[in-house]
């Protein structure tokens, strides 16, 4: 039978508790405290859960951020049960923080991600329709927690335009040989991808480019730590070089290969903040 998910705001204390279990279990890391986020869901902050049957399997939590007189709400965590992820419970819960953001009064969201992790980036960009031109280096620090370890925890940041979505003037169907690429890659003996060469004055010539990553960049690590490294290294560059010259990450292509493409463009009008 399939599983219904219900998706619904959390705010008492015993559902917050269920939340830093759940935490806990997914990062294997201490939890954010309970006293900390109830004060969080009381004042402006959002946490909402998808439960199977009474229990919670996922869970988003996002806070009240301000910038320059601006504010908006930072998603700082998004989490979903090993034995629950791939059935499109993250979607369901980013969208149901958008709407009970955008009943708040909120029209801007943001949160940081690992630019390497490809499902991530496809949720980001291509599904949730978010855009991203801040890299941030090291974003934060050293981090023990299995999927961090041992490499610097660079983020991209997302900006989730919720009241009105940005204007892009390009061509979301288009494959990898459409635009250009800022790096070739090839196969090594190992059957990874590694990068081959980059192109940097690419960004200097185009209007819309792609920056490759590989599809499954944990594996890969696991496998050959050096060359996992390696590409954190490379598309860091990529990424810095790209934003610089007033580029925006707003898709990432699918391919049969061992990479994915983020197409990158200035051909975009973001809303005013």
């Amino acid at each position: 039978m399939e599983k219904l998910i219900e998706i619904r705001k959390i705010s008492s204390i015993e559902e917050l508790t269920a939340v830093q279990t759940l935490d806990q279990t997914i990062w294997k890391t201490e939890a954010i405290p309970v006293h900390q986020t109830l004060t969080v869901v009381q004042n402006g902050g959002l946490m909402i859960g998808a439960f199977d049957n009474g229990r919670l399997v996922g869970f988003s939590y996002s806070f009240p951020g301000l910038t320059k007189g601006k504010v908006y709400l930072c998603s700082h965590m998004l989490g979903i049960h090993p034995d629950y992820r791939g059935q499109g419970i993250g979607v369901m819960l980013k969208k149901a923080q958008k709407n009970e953001a955008k009943e708040i009064g909120y029209t801007l969201m943001t949160w940081t991600y690992d630019p390497l992790e490809s499902v991530n980036a496809f949720l980001n960009l291509s599904k949730l329709k978010g855009v991203a031109n801040t890299y941030i280096e090291n974003c934060y620090g050293e981090m023990n927690d299995g999927l961090n370890d041992g490499l610097p925890t660079d983020r991209l940041k997302v900006q989730w335009h919720i009241q009105q979505q940005p204007t892009i003037r390009i061509c979301t169907e288009a494959n990898q040989e459409t635009y250009k690429s800022i790096a070739n890659w090839k196969i090594n003996h190992d059957g990874l991808p590694v990068i081959n060469r980059s192109d940097l004055t690419t960004v200097k010539k185009e209007h819309t480019i792609l920056v490759p990553i590989p599809k499954a960049f944990q594996c890969l690590k696991q496998t050959d730590f050096q060359l996992a490294l390696d590409w954190r290294l490379q598309t860091r560059e990529f990424f810095q070089t790209a934003f610089q010259a007033k580029f925006t990450a707003v898709h990432v292509l699918k391919t049969e290969d061992p990479v994915y493409y983020y197409v990158l463009t200035k051909q975009i009008e973001l809303p005013a903040l």
